[in-house]
């Protein structure tokens, strides 16, 4: 499969470059990072030049492209800075759950306005009690009467602090086994009676964004808050995840070129026994070899995403990219720190905080123990 870009996408690429080059200031990176403080302003101003809405069909307000210029998008921002870029982009999760599976009055309601940078979007999946195992969901969704009322707790959830609407996974059926089976979606606006978010601190990394605790309390709300079918939303879950995993692996390839990318620049321009760094071989041979995995985890990304635009999703590829590109992430943000040995550790210049960021690509959307076992199923189906 050719992945070389189109004109129109390589000018995507440079547009978004130009953008971050303007707005990502390295004094606001920091400043934002000490204080666990979301860009809000910048969110918007990506939101009106059309990058959050980039996949978002034009008939409720977005771009219209797909899952492959999303990526590029979310790769170049990450790559001018990892938690700004990540932050810019990450208004409008869980907001595809509406577009997908969603109403055309839900739609309506919510998706221009996540388009237009109005409303952020976040959902909520992660239990204290569970992680990543969404078989079963100790929030439950009981229906009285007319009304739903949902109780219980999810954690960890991107976005939650700031969020207009939150999409809740819960448990509807509680006697049908297996219980996911019996797994509803519901869209929760915020300001409902019932609903409490409390900000989560104090994160390693991507601390640019928010992170929450979300608490339900007896929240009533009504089938039409119901996302997708009922009892179904375990399944619409794992389909999101399936494409959403591109989208992290996105993430994954621009954090690694950005922390690269200082390194090489480091290391042709700092000199020690009288030569440039980059002469010694241990230096010179790890950035090579570092070079060739961002560009394999890059080509393994856009083939996923190109699948997920022709109507042709691989959950298993899409789950080798996010678990590929998070390693990478990994490998090439510690390498970068190792290159420029001490000042690496230090915040100047940047790469230590590219090391904090890279980390989460392996935790959230599915740790990568979970992709390696939804890769061993797909083979064990296809062999």
């Amino acid at each position: 499969m050719d992945f070389s870009l189109s004109e129109e996408q390589l000018e995507i690429k440079r547009a978004v470059r130009e953008f971050c080059e303007k707005e990502f200031k390295p004094e606001l990176a920091l400043e934002l990072d000490q204080k666990e403080e979301f860009p809000m302003e910048l969110y918007r101003k990506a939101a009106s030049l059309g990058f959050v809405g980039i996949a978002i069909p034009e008939q409720y307000g977005g771009q219209g492209y797909g899952y492959l210029e999303a990526c590029l998008v979310v790769e170049e921002m990450c790559r001018a800075d990892s938690s700004l870029g990540l932050a810019t982009m990450i208004g409008s999760f869980g907001s595809e759950l509406i577009l997908a599976y969603g109403t055309e009055e839900q739609k309506e309601k919510y998706i221009p306005r996540v388009a237009s940078g109005e409303y952020i979007s976040a959902a909520a999946f992660t239990e204290p009690g569970r992680g990543s195992d969404l078989t079963k969901m100790d929030t439950t969704a009981i229906k009285y009467g007319d009304e739903w009322r949902i109780n219980g707790t999810k954690t960890f959830i991107t976005n939650a602090p700031i969020a207009d609407f939150i999409i809740v996974l819960c448990q509807t059926d509680t006697r049908v086994r297996p219980t996911y089976r019996g797994q509803t979606l519901f869209v929760v606006d915020k300001g409902v009676p019932g609903l409490e978010v409390t900000k989560q601190k104090n994160k390693l990394g991507i601390r640019c964004t928010a992170t929450g605790e979300v608490s339900l309390r007896d929240v009533k709300v009504s089938d039409a808050n119901i996302v997708g079918q009922l009892n179904r939303g375990f399944y619409h879950s794992l389909e999101f995840f399936d494409r959403s995993r591109t989208i992290v692996a996105a993430q994954a390839v621009g954090t690694a070129q950005g922390a690269f990318e200082i390194a090489l620049r480091y290391a042709k321009t700092r000199e020690a026994f009288g030569q440039p760094i980059i002469q010694f071989e241990e230096i010179g041979c790890r950035l090579a070899e570092i070079a060739t995995k961002i560009e394999a985890a890059r080509l393994l990304t856009y083939k996923a995403a190109s699948l997920i635009d022709k109507g042709q999703m691989d959950p298993m590829l899409t789950s080798m990219a996010k678990l590929y590109a998070s390693r990478v992430a990994v490998e090439a943000t510690d390498a970068a720190i190792q290159t420029l040995g001490g000042y690496g550790y230090m915040g100047e210049y940047r790469v230590e905080k590219y090391f904090r960021d890279a980390k989460i690509t392996e935790i959230y959307e599915g740790t990568s123990e979970i992709q390696k076992l939804t890769i061993l199923k797909y083979l064990l189906q296809k062999y």
